[in-house]
């Protein structure tokens, strides 16, 4: 069994165990394991579905994943697909389904006009057509439908907030959802009553169907009051007409997101193919062939990114002093979105915190690889960053790129980051810690 002794070894290993998470989670792999096609029977995870009752099979959806979605049915489905179309930041080649680009993390005018085209190919399937959607990460952003009197300017200025607000997805998700005519089960209204399947690729902490993509095709338990308990409870800055539109939905209940009551799921099915676990469980098959023991400390790690580094620093600094809460060499696992509260202008997003934090405390022997499984950490260029004891050369300028919201140009300055472009998937977050012996 090889100890980890080497930094080099530790570091390889690291980003060996992301990319095996990252390339478990791809929609390709994904899709072909539970979507299949016998005959005229079209078989998604246990349901199934007769072919020959559809008049027509056609795909929506929208996120960082939705068009390798649509390619890889594509492969699975041939000419039984009849067309469709997907928005999304990272476009792949489909031959029937139209792939539309728009915008991540911050909505933008091709985005709506995207989305336009979409819902009115909602708006288009009958009671005999089957409809599969594709909702992935990203989907909150790249689904662009303004409710009412709003502009994208009010959504991009809500959007900018919330994000810097240190917001959880699901709280951020819940004002996103009463602003928009297509999230929290919106979708699922103007599709009734086809029949319909969602695949869903999960990229929150704890798999909410209702949060994931703002949850347009299934039943939205948050209310208009909820998103603006959100923007007091966090000090969120919004446009007057965000607050207008917010008053008017608390004043009428009836224009509320659908519930689980409501006939537009009668006909929707929701179909979760791919999770944080799915990274997590490739990534910790890697580190027990290589010899390591793996730990999976937690998929749901959330909060503030420089303070939940700090308790993967604390389980480095125990393994190496008793061996618990597993002996060295190891490979702690976890997963899960933690958050940014931005008070200054510079460059980075969580991963590249929660890294350049843990780079400050780490001990010998300890390496940290902290990345976004979308290939992109906040606004940034990189997916994340791979660090240990030696990173940081400057404390006091380190401590202070974290005060400045400024983790980049640090971890970019020691060749830390981890740079994989767009990867195809959006799982959340992914964090390997590789403990030698030293």
């Amino acid at each position: 069994m090889t100890t980890g002794a080497s930094p080099n070894a530790r570091r390889q290993l690291a980003r060996e165990c992301v990319t095996a998470g990252i390339e478990a989670a791809h929609p390709e792999r994904v899709v072909r394991d539970a979507v299949a096609l016998d005959g005229d029977t079209l078989r998604i995870q246990e349901a199934t579905f007769d072919l020959a009752a559809y008049d027509s099979v056609t795909l929506l959806g929208g996120g960082n994943a939705a068009s390798q979605v649509a390619a890889a049915v594509e492969d699975v489905l041939g000419d039984r697909l009849d067309g469709g179309l997907v928005v999304t930041d990272d476009p792949a080649e489909t031959d029937r389904v139209d792939v539309l680009r728009g915008d991540h993390p911050v909505p933008s005018e091709r985005g709506v006009e995207a989305t336009r085209r979409l819902l009115d190919a909602a708006d288009a399937a009958g009671e005999d057509d089957l409809v599969l959607t594709a909702v992935t990460g990203g989907a909150s952003a790249l689904l662009t439908a303004p409710a009412g009197d709003l502009s994208l300017d009010d959504l991009q200025t809500t959007t900018d907030g919330l994000l810097a607000s240190g917001a959880p997805i699901g709280e951020t998700n819940a004002v996103r959802k009463h602003l928009s005519d297509l999230k929290g089960g919106r979708l699922a209204r103007r599709l009734a009553p086809a029949r319909v399947a969602t695949l869903a690729f999960s990229d929150v902490a704890g798999d909410d169907l209702s949060v994931i993509g703002s949850g347009p095709v299934v039943p939205d338990p948050s209310t208009h009051a909820d998103a603006r308990s959100v923007l007091d409870d966090y000090g969120v800055e919004v446009p007057s007409a965000v607050r207008d539109h917010l008053e008017r939905g608390i004043d009428s209940a009836n224009d509320d997101t659908p519930g689980a009551d409501d006939p537009a799921f009668d006909r929707v099915g929701t179909h979760l193919l791919a999770t944080n676990r799915t990274a997590i469980d490739a990534a910790r098959d890697v580190a027990a062939d290589a010899g390591y023991e793996p730990l999976v400390l937690s998929t749901t790690v959330v909060g503030e990114a420089r303070e939940a580094a700090k308790t993967h620093v604390a389980v480095a600094e125990e393994a190496l002093a008793t061996g618990d809460p597993v002996e060295p060499p190891c490979v702690v696992l976890s997963g899960g979105e933690c958050t940014v509260t931005v008070a200054g202008d510079g460059t980075g997003g969580p991963n590249l915190e929660f890294a350049l934090s843990a780079a400050l405390d780490l001990p010998p022997g300890a390496t940290l690889c902290a990345v976004d499984t979308d290939g992109r950490d906040g606004a940034t260029d990189a997916a994340g960053a791979v660090v240990d004891a030696d990173t940081v050369s400057d404390r006091r300028a380190a401590a202070r790129a974290l005060r400045e919201n400024d983790a980049y140009p640090v971890l970019e300055s020691r060749d830390a980051l981890v740079e994989t472009g767009a990867t195809g998937t959006n799982v959340n977050d992914l964090r390997v810690l590789v403990v030698g012996s030293e």
